[in-house]
């Protein structure tokens, strides 16, 4: 049986985006471009800025919501609950790790293989509070990448501070082994080529985040988000990885706004 590793150590205080609840009013509601910054945890890989599309579409039952779209089951008294499909983004080319770090972690670059991306398919469930906003969150792997599945509990806290909708949150999250052992740990065929085998088992990593979103004019909305990711020292010590066991993420956008 595969232990569970977790992050016990104190967090400073960071940034994340405020959870998002549906809105009555069907149709496309809002579409824009961002641009998203995070760091690597994978030795010699350059940090990540890609484009983000700002999305934003809600019908009677059907949504997306960036990179997430879904169904709504339940809406009543506060409560939501949906069934999401996501990307998962945490895939990495073999090519793409630096090859002098990993030769220090006593790991051939060419003997490795890709990470890929994943699709997870799961349930959402929301509830709003007069204190806050609360998210449980169960999804799976369906692409066959990790064939694993992860565990989310988010709290959020919105506030309207001058003119903007700021939202300290915090989340926790549970990554099943299948899914730490996928992208933090060694494959059976690298095993068979000769790299040491290291798998993490499952992990529980905690997240710190701040969301600030402010309208500008009429039509247009400024947002953005910082977070902090702690990996747990079971992800870190992979030699797969490098670095602090910090993440930090920052993401920028602007949407317009639909009627």
């Amino acid at each position: 049986m595969k232990s569970l590793c977790l992050a016990v150590s104190v967090l400073p205080s960071v940034l994340l985006p405020h959870v998002a609840q549906a809105d009555s009013t069907p149709g496309l509601q809002s579409i824009g471009l961002g641009l998203s910054y995070s760091q690597s945890p994978y030795a010699g890989a350059d940090n990540s800025v890609s484009p983000v599309p700002l999305v934003r579409y809600q019908g009677e039952r059907l949504f997306l919501q960036g990179l997430t779209g879904g169904v709504h089951l339940i809406e009543r008294d506060g409560f939501g609950l949906d069934a999401i499909v996501s990307g998962r983004f945490d895939g990495i080319d073999a090519d793409d790790f630096g090859r002098s770090e990993l030769a220090e972690n006593g790991i051939d670059r060419d003997l490795l293989e890709d990470r890929d991306d994943g699709i997870d398919l799961g349930l959402r469930a929301s509830w709003e509070f007069a204190f806050g906003e609360l998210q449980a969150t169960a999804k799976a792997d369906v692409s066959g990448a990790s064939e694993g599945y992860e565990l989310a509990l988010e709290y959020g806290y919105p506030m309207d501070v001058a003119g903007a909708r700021v939202t300290p949150a915090l989340k926790v999250s549970y990554l099943s082994d299948k899914l730490a052992d996928y992208y933090y740990g060694t494959l059976s065929d690298e095993e068979a080529r000769g790299v040491a085998r290291y798998r993490p088992g499952s992990a529980v990593v905690p997240e710190l985040a701040l969301g600030v979103s402010r309208p500008v004019g009429e039509r247009w909305l400024l947002s953005g988000e910082a977070s902090y990711r702690h990996l747990p020292d079971c992800l870190t010590d992979s030699p797969l990885a490098e670095g602090d066991a910090g993440q930090l993420g920052v993401k920028v956008g602007i949407s317009w706004l639909f009627d």
